[in-house]
């Protein structure tokens, strides 16, 4: 299924708050690529992770799996046996193209992409689980306990993976990285139309905090170990290892 160019925020428009349809089903790859920097660094060291740390007999979660990237960089490097990757994302459309995506594939590894909140769903016999870009979709009242409920699937020795936007308490740093990933923007082609209306329309969808925040949950619910292994401006992924 081909994607298309992002061009969603390119007209003036009635701003509606952010959604994963149809609309942004049928751009997402161009989207995150000029939108996130580092974005396919993420994603292959994503696949790096798993390879190394993916335990025999077990599953990997990929919560927010979109239109399963990181499902894909898992399988491409998954060398145990017996494992099993559980995509989950709450969107009808990016699951469709999901399992499209995966289905052409032909992973060794078997991928079961569900449609399901991802409250929802048990984490179980978990070596790896990876959250790109998810938990700052969710309420903030809801995120301790989706922290929680991870750390009590893993097994012992098993990872967390959180790619999260951050926010930074200074002030006037935090300012300068949003105006250097704009900058980034630009020069991928976005107009300051199309800059400015996909901010207004994330405002209230997705609320990001600092990396201590993240770095005091995780060892709250139990991890040994909180790493930031990649920052680019206001874009982070850490790792957490039980």
């Amino acid at each position: 299924m081909q994607a298309g160019k992002d061009a969603i925020y390119s007209y003036p428009q009635t701003i509606e708050p952010f959604r994963f349809d149809q609309a942004v089903a049928e751009v997402f790859p161009d989207m995150i690529q000029r939108s996130v920097p580092g974005y396919a660094t993420i994603i292959d060291t994503i696949g790096q992770l798993v390879g190394r740390c993916a335990q025999d007999n077990s599953h990997i979660y990929d919560l927010g799996c979109s239109l399963g990237a990181a499902s894909l960089a898992a399988s491409k490097n998954l060398n145990k046996t017996n494992c099993k990757i559980i995509a989950v994302d709450n969107s009808a459309a990016m699951v469709e193209r999901c399992r499209l995506h995966t289905k052409a594939f032909k992973s060794a590894c078997p991928i079961e992409v569900l449609c399901d909140d991802i409250q929802n769903i048990a984490i179980k016999k978990a070596s790896v689980v990876i959250m790109n870009f998810t938990l700052q979709f969710l309420a903030p009242e809801e995120r301790n306990s989706i922290i929680a409920k991870i750390f009590a699937g893993l097994l012992p020795g098993g990872i967390l993976i959180l790619s999260e936007k951050l926010q930074h308490k200074d002030a006037v740093s935090n300012e300068l990285l949003i105006d250097l990933h704009h900058e980034f923007k630009r020069r991928n082609g976005y107009s300051e139309l199309e800059i400015s209306q996909k901010r207004s329309a994330l405002e209230d969808v997705m609320r990001i905090e600092s990396f201590e925040s993240h770095q005091q949950r995780l060892l709250s619910a139990g991890f040994v170990e909180v790493n930031m292994w990649f920052k680019c401006f206001n874009f982070a992924s850490i790792v957490a290892i039980k």
